[in-house]
């Protein structure tokens, strides 16, 4: 395989390699239309998909609710608690797939002239989904309807609890399932081991799969005369949330997905919801949304109710009508997420100290007394960017019993099936609780079975950590010269979008360039200049890497001939949008 620049050891020792193998052909050159067609082919795109995956089009992917198990059930169960003014209550989890899941069947049934509340449990007092005692707190309100989001799967003791109170629970979730199924009305989950055309959707989050869920509802109603005398409501209003949910919980943007994210940021600049207005005028995003706003800037706020606040807060700001309750909510939302930066960045320095106790294990369990359970899943991700495998960071506190309980949150790595994993260290008995997907999992374990617990996953997830590590390479799809890198290559680019997990932003290599100056700003990030034989010149930036190899080594390189890798951004903050370079990695030019 060719070596793009010839490079075949970079200042972080990897090669720089074609995405996919594939190497642009003499009609990348041709014009946008091939570029793009050249980065799709690159992501693995069938020939017989380009057209729709360049329109991203909700009707050319949106499958027929009636192929999921139980989705006609549930349709059904929510429409006749509609028609009959049954109020329904909406069960979330507390992240943003969470957040967003509630908040879309809220607005649906309320839109459809229902009555719908939301239940959001509290991360510290009562964990992650539902448990007997809500479940029966519930039935004491008088709920008779209970639809959990984003959870329930495996709230086998919850659901049987509310069977026994009389209440009736519809389950949307899309997290991995075991063998058996808890008592409900319906278990609407693409990744239930039984379902046979829906599991094609398994890649969705739950937002998604609580639009499609909205969709049957509305049908239902529809064949019941009930829009008659009625409006129904438009769902693609609802696609700003299953955009949010869906790259804040980082499921690949491939597929229906990826429509979802398109068109959903495209009602998101409408900005009609009044909530998600108010959130974007917080963070200072004033121009139309990209999907990396989502995961960076909208997507940390709604979650900072959920690990350092009130865990509802993201849910009523997302359901709010009121304006000024909006910009109140948004208000608060961003101010715990100042908050939730500052404790994550200490657990994140403690964390860091701890990961050379866990040597070459492929999955590093680390784990201590005194962090916040609510930003251990943010550690875990930085973790697992460093470390370059799986990570789980476990906040231990005091059990009811006296003894230590491991409260745990662990991010993966692309083809390293944590969450199957933590489902399986459950049915051994070495877990309280646990559950996920492929790239995130979260758990609840004894402090005296954590040791166990990494010998287990150490000896599953070993080969598979090997294959994907071995013979890591940085994937390239472009190589340019210094003029090529440019604010109109920028747009170009933005055509092949979304971005994300799954669908990952084009990486272009370019050079050479001279290092002109380097400074380290802001949160340990290093900034160079760069300037080139053709008198190019660019900012570059290498973010959190003041102490890394590649900081290190564009420190000592003023006055240096270089290639740089990385991703092509616009910068909106000069007078003159420009681009500039987000760097992934460097070589010297012999």
């Amino acid at each position: 395989m060719s070596h793009v620049f010839n490079v075949t050891a970079s200042v972080l020792g990897q090669p720089w390699q074609w995405r996919g193998g594939i190497a642009p052909g003499s009609g990348a050159a041709g014009g946008i239309d091939d570029l793009i067609e050249q980065l799709f082919r690159a992501r693995g795109a069938a020939a017989v998909d380009l057209d729709r995956l360049r329109s991203a089009k909700l009707r050319d992917w949106l499958p027929d609710p009636s192929i999921f198990r139980d989705m006609d059930a549930a349709a059904a169960r929510i429409a006749a608690a509609i028609r009959a003014a049954e109020p329904v209550v909406v069960f979330g989890d507390y992240d943003v797939d969470g957040a967003t899941s509630a908040a879309l069947l809220i607005r649906l049934i309320r839109d459809c002239g229902g009555i719908a509340s939301a239940y959001i449990p509290d991360r510290l007092l009562e964990g992650y989904g539902p448990s007997p005692a809500a479940m029966v707190a519930l039935a004491g309100t008088g709920a008779t309807l209970i639809v959990t989001v984003d959870c329930g799967t495996q709230g086998f003791d919850a659901l049987a609890a509310a069977k026994a109170a009389g209440v009736e629970v519809i389950v949307v979730d899309h997290h991995q399932a075991s063998t058996a199924l808890p008592p409900a009305v319906a278990v609407v989950n693409p990744n239930r081991l039984d379902e046979t055309e829906g599991a094609a959707f398994g890649h969705l989050a739950a937002v998604g799969m609580a639009f499609i869920v909205a969709v049957a509802v509305v049908r239902t109603l529809r064949a019941d005369g009930w829009f008659i005398d009625r409006t129904a409501p438009n769902l693609l209003d609802l696609l700003d949330l299953v955009a949010l949910g869906t790259v804040a919980d980082v499921v690949p943007l491939t597929g229906l997905n990826r429509a979802f994210v398109a068109q959903g940021l495209k009602v998101m600049a409408a900005r009609r919801n009044l909530g998600l207005a108010a959130l974007s005028a917080v963070a200072g995003i004033e121009r139309a949304p990209l999907a990396r706003d989502l995961g960076f800037a909208l997507g940390p706020r709604i979650n900072a109710g959920g690990r350092v606040g009130k865990s509802d807060l993201g849910v009523r700001l997302l359901t709010t009508l009121d304006p000024d309750e909006a910009a109140t909510l948004a208000a608060e939302l961003d101010r715990l997420n100042v908050e939730r930066r500052a404790i994550e960045a200490t657990v994140t320095d403690e964390a860091a100290l701890l990961t050379d106790r866990t040597g070459n294990a492929a999955v590093a369990v680390i784990a201590s007394g005194g962090w916040h359970p609510g930003v251990i899943g943010i550690v875990a991700s930085r973790l697992k960017d460093k470390l370059k495998r799986p990570v789980i960071v476990i906040a231990l506190e005091a059990g009811p019993d006296g003894g230590m309980i491991g409260k745990g949150s662990g991010r993966s790595v692309p083809g390293v099936d944590l969450g199957g994993a933590i489902l399986a260290a459950k049915d051994m008995g070495l877990l309280i609780a646990g559950g996920g997907h492929a790239m995130a999992a979260g758990l609840t374990i004894d402090a005296s079975r954590i040791d166990e617990l990494a010998v287990f996953l150490d000896e599953r997830l070993g080969g598979d950590v090997g294959r994907s590590s071995g013979g890591r390479a940085l994937f390239v799809d472009a190589a340019l010269s210094p003029r090529g890198v440019c604010i109109e290559l920028t747009e170009v680019l933005d055509v092949g979008g979304p971005y994300g997990q799954g669908w990952p932003a084009p990486r272009v290599a370019s050079g050479p360039w001279r290092v002109a100056k380097v400074d380290i700003v802001g949160d340990n990030h290093v900034r160079a200049i760069l300037t080139g034989g053709d008198g190019a010149r660019i900012k570059a930036m290498a973010f959190r890497s003041g102490d890394t190899p590649l900081g290190l080594a564009l420190a000592s390189a003023a006055g240096r001939w270089c290639f740089v890798s990385g991703r092509v951004q616009r910068d909106d903050w000069g007078r003159t949008p420009a681009a500039e370079l987000h760097l992934d990695d460097l070589a010297w030019v012999d």
